[in-house]
């Protein structure tokens, strides 16, 4: 009975003994593939995450450009709209003497008329006192004349509509004018009518 015992002891030694180690053996292996697909898991997460951080880069590279490309949009229209401002007020009165250079030219040609008696003297007094009121109030909005005889030919101030010949002047010279023209500041509101030698 004891080596029976002895040996059934034995047998079950064994077996737990080969149980533990298949138990070893078997916890080994899923412990190393575990370690392995961990290492695999990680390098798919890390190159993931490099695209991701890459196409975030370019996105936000793409938003600063376009923030920058706003903002420069912004400052244009902001520049622009002082100078149309700065230019309107410069030229507010642009309409109302561009209509008045007209009754300019009527109050000339009407001064010019001599008086034969002391009642259209008179008449021509007060016609010439309304002129030089209405003329000093637009040359203090900076309305001046341009001059023209005796000055070189210029097109963007002078319109010629004849050309003729004087000994007295150099070609290409205004001889003569026929209906003034104006600035208004530095803009040409109305050219001159004039006669260049030729």
């Amino acid at each position: 009975m004891n080596e029976k015992s002895e040996t059934l002891n034995q047998e079950t030694e064994n077996v737990k003994d080969e149980n533990v180690n298949s138990t070893e053996a078997g916890n080994a292996n899923p412990e190393q593939e575990s370690v392995e697909g961990a290492e695999v898991n990680s390098a798919d997460q890390l190159e993931k995450l490099q695209k991701e951080v890459k196409q975030l880069k370019g996105k936000l590279e793409e938003a600063d450009n376009r923030y920058l490309r706003l903002q420069a949009d912004f400052d244009n229209f902001r520049r622009r709209s002082r100078l149309d401002q700065e230019a309107a007020e410069k030229y507010r009165a642009q309409n109302i003497v561009t209509d008045l250079l007209s009754v300019l030219d009527n109050f000339e040609r009407a001064l010019q008329v001599e008086a034969d008696n002391e009642q259209t003297k008179s008449l021509l007094q007060g016609m010439d006192m309304v002129y030089r009121g209405l003329l000093d109030a637009l040359k203090k909005e900076g309305l001046k004349p341009i001059e023209a005889v005796g000055k070189e030919f210029n097109p963007q101030e002078h319109h010629a509509v004849m050309q003729g010949e004087d000994e007295n002047f150099g070609p290409n010279m205004v001889i003569e004018e026929f209906q003034k023209g104006y600035l208004l500041k530095d803009r040409v509101i109305r050219p001159s009518m004039v006669k260049v030698n030729q």
